[in-house]
């Protein structure tokens, strides 16, 4: 089946670079247009760039005539400013499945998340069905929960509409570690902290165990929902299971058992002292994430991760220890004047 346009709105971060990419060198794809609140000076055959805001712009008029929109465009911070992240995250989002609508499109694949699952089993793998109402103590998978509501909503109002629901694991790539060391762990944390041998222990939290996925894997995933005619939620996640163990063995650390209250204690006084952005309420979300059975979209989407959580995690902290990115401006691997840009905006302050 041959699909002449795909808009991919928030192309130039982790995922969205990746997907890009993977829809640019498909020669069933005709064009692909990525959509970002700033152009980036990075670019691919087959790929062309349309500056937008999802907050404001008209969205309608430039989902006219596509086959598929992507929707991956997501703020993580500024943890301190929920409202802020919501106003994105999801009035922008609601925008976004509107003008869909009003544009007539097709398709609409959404990146949802493991984080819109509600706390559950870390021994038992779990299907689409589980419930999606999130854990409420978090900014970030309250968004998602509530994004789960209004496509249900949107399916009912818009049958026609094929609308499928992305449930990926935690996403890793070598040019993506300069960001998300951005985003969770702030300007504090020293690169080469995490080569293997310079980290002695890894604490085996209980509830810390949960799942990885390469975003290059992630991104196949939605170029086959772009191409196949599937509709709904898929989990998308790699083996191993990822717990203290093979985070010690990709650290080569020894693991020591910890309760979990005084790591978050010092992680809530690091947040409200604005020492670190991600916020007390993410570390309590990750220790509750089910485990996700992904049957549905190795049977359904004829998807399978090319590569292991290990090797995602690894990739992950080899590109952090060299500070790797890419020319878009979430991807780059370092602001104008460095940390010190980091620290001047306040910590899990500002985006």
């Amino acid at each position: 089946m041959g699909i002449e346009r795909v808009v991919v709105v928030g192309a130039t971060g982790n995922v969205g670079t990746s997907v890009v990419r993977k829809l640019a060198a498909d020669p069933n794809v005709g064009s692909v247009v990525g959509v970002a609140r700033r152009i980036p000076d990075w670019t691919l055959p087959g790929l062309e760039w349309a500056a937008a805001d999802i907050q404001t712009d008209d969205l309608t008029a430039l989902f006219r005539g596509v086959d598929a929109v992507i929707h991956l465009g997501w703020l993580f911070q500024p943890t301190h400013q929920p409202a802020v992240t919501w106003a994105n995250n999801v009035k922008g989002s609601v925008r976004v499945f509107d003008a869909v609508a009003e544009a007539g499109v097709p398709a609409l694949i959404h990146a949802s998340s493991v984080g819109a699952y509600s706390p559950g089993p870390k021994d038992t793998p779990v299907t689409e069905s589980w419930p999606t109402d999130g854990y409420p103590a978090a900014a970030y998978p309250q968004e998602k929960a509530y994004l789960e509501r209004v496509l249900d909503a949107f399916e009912l109002a818009n049958p026609g509409v094929r609308v499928v629901r992305m449930r990926p694991a935690f996403i890793f790539k070598s040019r993506a570690a300069s960001q998300q060391r951005r985003l969770f762990a702030g300007p504090l944390l020293p690169n080469r902290f995490v080569r293997p041998g310079l980290v002695p222990v890894v604490p085996d939290l209980p509830g810390l165990v949960f799942q990885a996925l390469h975003t290059d894997d992630a991104a196949e995933g939605y170029r086959q929902a772009v191409m196949r005619d599937v509709r709904g939620p898929f989990n998308l996640a790699a083996d191993p299971v990822v717990d203290a163990a093979v985070l010690a063995e990709c650290l080569e650390a020894r693991v020591v058992a910890v309760p979990a209250w005084p790591v978050r204690a010092m992680l809530s006084a690091a947040w409200r002292l604005h020492l670190v952005p991600a916020s007390p309420g993410l570390f309590d979300t990750v220790l509750r994430v089910p485990i996700m059975d992904t049957t549905r979209a190795r049977t359904e989407l004829g998807w399978a991760p090319q590569h292991t959580a290990h090797e995602a995690i690894e990739e992950f902290l080899h590109g952090l220890r060299h500070g790797a990115g890419l020319p878009t401006p979430p991807l780059t691997p370092r602001l104008r004047r460095g940390r010190l840009d980091e620290l001047n905006t306040g910590v899990g302050e500002r985006p």
